[in-house]
């Protein structure tokens, strides 16, 4: 039996229907199951920003909304490929975050928030659910994105 390593909260461009998702499902990236969907039990900014359109968990908690996502649980291979894409620890910091679940129960999840952003990114409309969409799209030149971009936001 293989040996799930972690739970791995998703909010942004990894849910499911979103520009990232191929990172979970890609098998050379190991292996992640759906658990089901959630929302963090405290409150945080989530915001769309850079020229990237890139959304951004603000480590403020007890600011914004309870966020929506998806909790996967991960082996040790997907969750090194997870670090890899959120360039964690230089760009995205992770934690551990209570998750509400849609039965009501709650588990730990690790989660990649951005601990240092300038104030002016908590007053960009504030989500509690991210969707890709054509007037905000995403920009598949991600890999450019550096965390300088925060600086450099509109």
């Amino acid at each position: 039996m293989l040996r799930m390593s972690a739970r791995v909260f998703v909010y942004g461009t990894l849910k499911s229907g979103e520009p990232n998702h191929h990172w979970l499902t890609k098998k050379e990236n190991g292996l992640a199951r759906f658990l089901g969907r959630g929302t963090t039990a405290v409150k945080f900014p989530l915001v769309v920003g850079t020229r990237y359109n890139i959304p951004f968990l603000l480590a403020r908690p007890g600011d914004g909304n309870n966020i929506h996502g998806e909790i996967y649980e991960v082996d040790e291979t997907m969750f090194s490929k997870l670090d890899q894409l959120e360039d964690y620890p230089n760009y995205y910091d992770r934690e551990e975050q209570t998750i509400r679940t849609e039965t009501d129960g709650t588990m730990q999840c690790w989660l990649y928030l951005i601990r240092n952003f300038p104030e002016k990114m908590l007053s960009k409309p504030q989500l509690s659910s991210y969707h890709n969409t054509p007037e905000q799209a995403y920009s598949e030149n991600y890999l450019d994105s550096r965390p300088e971009d925060l600086v450099e936001d509109d």
